[in-house]
């Protein structure tokens, strides 16, 4: 497993502790089935075991890791996982990009999904793995960051980890990265046109084909 950094003391330690192991949870490099040792994390990280134990817990009832009341451990996403993750996502981001798509008034409001769109072209060409996932993620910040609907957005905001912790994932294999780049030029393409039908279609199949590839990339571990 990836080490961890030692945490300076000052500040609310409980709390960063929670961010720092959420952070290592969804960038990928633990994997799924394995256990979370306490004192080794308390260790790592240069904390007593309290503040861990609490930062586990409050990550297993966000069902980023399983319990079983004594131990945590890295959940194995199964069929009801992915259905139900993608439900929540069916419903709601079509309908938020196309509020965003008909809010766009000027070419300045698309450029930041432009460049991002750019960094990844070039990231997957130079097949950088970590430029690809970064770009990614920033290229889904910025039109979230111009939902009309807070609300909605909120909604949204609450499977965040769970978007990483799936494009962790999937992205390292390139024929995905591909057809994810698609997916984000068609959508680009019907903001950059204010088409807000066109933007939630585009949103629609991005997603069904995100959650074929995760469907394929899990098939080897199922039972």
């Amino acid at each position: 497993m990836a080490s961890l950094k030692t945490l300076d003391r000052p500040g609310l330690l409980g709390d960063r502790v929670y961010v720092t192991l959420r952070e290592h949870l969804c960038s990928g490099w633990v994997p799924s089935g394995q256990p979370l040792q306490e004192a080794a994390l308390a260790a790592q990280l240069g904390v007593s075991r309290t503040p861990v134990r609490e930062a586990l817990t409050r990550l297993a009832s966000e069902g980023l890791l399983g319990s079983d009341g004594r131990s945590f451990i890295v959940p194995s996403l199964s069929e009801a996982d992915i259905d139900d993750i993608y439900e929540l996502r069916l419903l709601l981001e079509p309908e938020a990009l196309r509020q965003v798509a008909m809010r766009i008034r000027e070419k300045a409001q698309i450029g930041p999904f432009r460049e991002q769109l750019a960094v990844m072209v070039a990231a997957h060409a130079a097949d950088d793995v970590e430029a690809f996932m970064d770009a990614n993620y920033r290229y889904r910040a910025a039109w979230l960051e111009i939902v009309p609907n807070r609300r909605l957005l909120r909604a949204i905001e609450l499977y965040a980890d769970h978007v990483r912790y799936l494009r962790a994932l999937t992205l390292g294999d390139r024929a995905v990265r591909a057809v994810v780049l698609n997916g984000l030029k068609r959508i680009a393409a019907a903001l950059s046109a204010a088409d807000g039908v066109g933007a939630s279609v585009a949103m629609r199949e991005h997603l069904l084909e995100a959650k074929r590839i995760l469907r394929d990339a899990r098939a080897p571990n199922s039972k």
